[in-house]
């Protein structure tokens, strides 16, 4: 069942259309692959769906209603939550203060209040989601730690934990692998694996091949802005279209 659909979408700017014609699914419960080389479109697809950016044409579709046009704080409040490729996190304040404002997404206090505690019962309910959150991120020891001094692969994990904290339905991920060396990798495809497995449907972008086979049930690969191919790994791996364009010939 898909969860996600984005019907026949273009976004132009002046004459370049960065997305053009674009059409694909995200099955409910799945990791799905969004890939491509550099200027493909994937960022701005993202920008259309989590609307930063509006369409120039087609629509955008989640849980079975028309998202594409609204505002960011809307199409967010109604379950769909993205990272950013820069880390984008309150440097200055600790791991855990950062995902106390992330959860007033979904709280009947702003981020303010919540940080202030106009609201006893209710931040203490805030603090103890907050706290759950990053027990399962593998972050609870760093609770205290300014976030300017987590390292990288770290500083990643906070980003999705914000982005828990507000409790959503679909992820789209942008670039969570860059910067990262082996193990840092490998610890944060674990992480990704486990936020699926609590019912969160994830859409990523990356350009890490290992990452992204060793993830994705589907694979949807751009090129100059509209849909080269679609498949499993394995289909993605074999296409010819996709080795030529994006993977690189022998």
């Amino acid at each position: 069942m898909s969860l996600l659909e984005v019907r026949d979408l273009s976004r132009h700017f002046g004459g370049l259309a960065a997305v053009n014609n674009l059409s694909f699914a995200v099955d409910e419960g799945a990791i799905h692959g969004l890939i491509g080389p550099n200027g493909a479109g994937k960022t701005t697809t993202f920008n259309v769906i989590s609307g930063f950016y509006k369409p120039t044409a087609g629509e955008v579709v989640f849980g079975g209603h028309r998202i594409s046009g609204l505002r960011p704080s809307r199409i967010a409040a109604r379950g769909v939550v993205r990272t950013f490729q820069a880390t984008t996190l309150f440097q200055e304040l600790t791991v855990f203060e950062n995902v106390l404002v992330g959860c007033h997404m979904d709280s009947r206090v702003g981020p303010i209040s919540a940080l202030l505690g106009s609201n006893r019962r209710i931040e203490r309910e805030t603090e103890a989601r907050a706290q759950e959150i990053l027990e399962f991120m593998g972050l609870g020891e760093l609770r205290d730690d300014e976030t300017v001094n987590l390292p990288h692969g770290h500083q990643r994990a906070l980003g999705i934990a914000v982005a828990l904290a507000a409790q959503p339905k679909l992820i789209l991920l942008d670039e969570p692998f860059t910067g990262m060396n082996p193990e840092e990798t490998r610890r944060m495809m674990a992480l990704v694996e486990r936020v699926r497995n609590q019912g969160v449907t994830i859409l990523l972008v990356e350009h890490d091949m290992q990452a992204v086979m060793g993830l994705c049930e589907q694979i949807t690969v751009l090129s100059f802005g509209e849909l080269l191919a679609e498949g499993t790994p394995d289909e993605i791996r074999a296409d010819p279209a996709v080795i030529e364009a994006y993977l690189g010939t022998a």
